[in-house]
């Protein structure tokens, strides 16, 4: 088969103007930039945010849990594993259906969020302070769009 090659302009078209690479590259440097903020606590961004959800008052099942955070059910069943181990949630069986975990947040793992969410709030405020006002006040409603429009893609 004789090789294709993309002109470079398809490539740098694409590069900037690709809305799953550039909320992938954002999302993927807000990672490494939180993963950073919470690794004195012993914390990924992404337990983070399944412990923050998980201080709620409710007691989801891990299923609802991944829907709420739009995250793959494995991948919330092996950060649970892990947060378990660490002594931060406990994962009981359901009683409504025994095949079913339900998360609850240890007091060591409240004290952990509690910890964590000051941390979280001041390099929000960083970040925050690094974008145009017109910028930060659009910016959570367009990737709620965004969100919104990418779910609503027909399965194939």
């Amino acid at each position: 088969m004789p090789e294709t090659k993309l002109p470079i302009e398809t490539v740098l078209e694409i590069r900037d103007s690709c809305l799953c690479l550039a909320a992938q590259r954002a999302a993927r440097l807000l990672a490494r930039r939180f993963d950073r903020v919470f690794a004195p606590l012993g914390l990924t961004n992404g337990q983070f945010s399944l412990l923050v959800a998980l201080s709620a008052d409710w007691s989801p099942r891990l299923g609802t849990l991944a829907e709420l955070l739009a995250m793959d059910h494995a991948t919330v069943t092996a950060a649970m594993r892990t947060l378990s181990r660490h002594g931060l949630v406990t994962l009981e069986t359901d009683p409504a259906d025994a095949r079913a975990r339900i998360p609850r947040l240890t007091e060591a793992g409240r004290a952990r969020v509690a910890r964590a969410v000051p941390l979280w709030r001041a390099e929000h405020a960083r970040i925050n302070a690094a974008l145009e006002p017109e910028a930060r006040a659009a910016l959570p409603d367009l990737l709620g769009q965004l969100a919104r429009a990418a779910g609503s893609a027909p399965d194939s």
